[in-house]
């Protein structure tokens, strides 16, 4: 690949997903597209960048966009999201909610769906706890592959290993042949949508919980600020954003303090007057 070809690529997935490389990751974008020019038959990455480049290229752009965006993950990544989410932020908004008894969560860049799942199955273990509430968990992320894999809940033996409890494994997984399958009322606890962040998500409404980890490092600066202010737009006022060990809010909006001696966790700032905080919520 020449230095030109690399610079063509990196504007065209600056600008279809925000995603920055920088001069040191052109390896990376090689072991992710030989394998698609291959696969689309092509052969060879030249002939795929030579077919970028000319007329009706918009599938194999979203092929390359979501090649280069399929990150991997797993269940309960991390643990502290999930711990703040059981102790601090359910507790919290189940009190301020005791009326409409409604909690709308938001996993942004949900990929193969893990995130979304470790929650779902947090709030079955919290059953009683949650009894009477309405919990919708929405689901999104740029790769329509990523998300069809995500809706099916089928996970391989490796998958599975990796950070999922044993018990949770039984209790909410079925063997299929040599995969594993996640039961229907959890599926069913998850929806989901293809979402690109570069892109307007007013239209989703407000958000008591949003889960935007490990996306922000992906993006440049002034990408990460104007991501994190729309997000600022749409969590309600006594709301929560948790973001991925690497990121901040830090120097990129005054939208959202630190939650004290919870790792990731932040509120709304409530002294920034133009935050946009909804009175209800609509349906996703």
């Amino acid at each position: 690949m020449t230095p030109h070809d690399y610079d063509f690529l990196r504007t065209l997935l600056k600008q279809r997903s925000g995603l920055a490389l920088s001069d040191e990751k052109q390896y990376l974008v090689e072991s992710r597209l030989t394998p698609l020019a291959r696969k689309t038959g092509l052969g060879t990455l030249d002939a795929l960048i030579q077919k970028l480049r000319g007329p009706d290229a918009e599938r194999l752009t979203v092929e390359v966009v979501e090649a280069m965006t399929t990150n991997e993950s797993f269940f309960f990544r991390d643990k502290t999201p999930f711990e703040n989410f059981r102790e601090v932020m359910l507790p919290a908004l189940k009190a301020a909610r005791a009326r409409d008894k409604r909690i709308r969560i938001w996993c942004a860049a949900a990929s193969a769906g893990q995130e979304p799942y470790s929650l779902a199955m947090t709030l079955k273990e919290m059953a009683r706890e949650v009894e009477g509430y309405r919990i919708d968990i929405l689901a999104t992320d740029i790769s329509t592959e990523i998300l069809e894999k995500a809706k099916s809940g089928i996970y391989s033996q490796f998958e599975v290993q990796r950070g999922l409890p044993i018990q949770y494994l039984v209790k909410y997984f079925t063997k299929i042949g040599e995969m594993w399958q996640i039961t229907p009322d959890i599926r069913a606890m998850v929806q989901y949508r293809p979402l690109n962040l570069l892109r307007d998500f007013s239209n989703l409404g407000s958000f008591d919980i949003v889960y935007c980890r490990n996306v922000l490092i992906y993006f440049d600066q002034p990408t990460k600020a104007d991501v994190l202010s729309r997000i600022g737009n749409i969590v309600t006022h006594d709301g929560y954003l948790s973001l991925g060990a690497a990121e901040t809010v830090i120097g990129l909006t005054d939208l959202f303090k630190s939650v004290p001696d919870r790792r990731g966790l932040y509120a709304p700032n409530k002294s920034v007057a133009n935050v946009v905080k909804f009175p209800s919520r609509s349906v996703a």
